[in-house]
């Protein structure tokens, strides 16, 4: 499977996937080895099984209201780039989530390496210029 289908199948089952807290969905898209690092300085989720506890942690509290994935931008060598907003509500309140992931892929089509960065804000946030690059600031999507 080439970069660009193995990226569009990763951001429309996120995108989906998130919304329904589909935990075997979004693992489908990961090698059994694969490396999920969330933040820059936590340690790394290494392989399918921790990768799926740190996504039941995560959905554990969370109502999800609006999921949003950019379309991906592709590189070099099996990798991926793809913004992403998530709109939740948690203890009854609602915050914004928004970020990139960047994934690498390997020949099948699986994630062997994805990390996320992201800032999360209080309430509904929509950012200035458009939800993803290039929509309204003149650039190709």
């Amino acid at each position: 499977m080439d970069t660009a289908e193995a990226a569009r199948r990763f951001v429309e089952t996120w995108e989906r996937g998130w919304a329904r807290h589909d935990v075997p969905a979004l693992l489908a898209l990961y090698a059994e080895d694969c490396v999920h690092r969330s933040m820059p300085f936590r340690e790394p989720h290494r392989g399918r099984a921790a990768l799926a506890c740190y996504l039941r942690w995560s959905f554990e509290d969370e109502r999800p209201l609006d999921v949003r994935f950019g379309p991906p931008l592709i590189g070099p060598d099996g990798l991926a780039v793809a913004e992403f907003r998530v709109v939740a509500e948690e203890g009854g309140v609602i915050s914004t989530l928004a970020g990139c992931v960047f994934v690498r892929f390997r020949g099948d089509g699986l994630a062997v390496e994805t990390r996320d960065y992201w800032h999360q804000s209080g309430g509904r946030q929509e950012p200035e210029g458009g939800l993803f690059l290039g929509e309204e600031d003149g650039l190709p999507s």
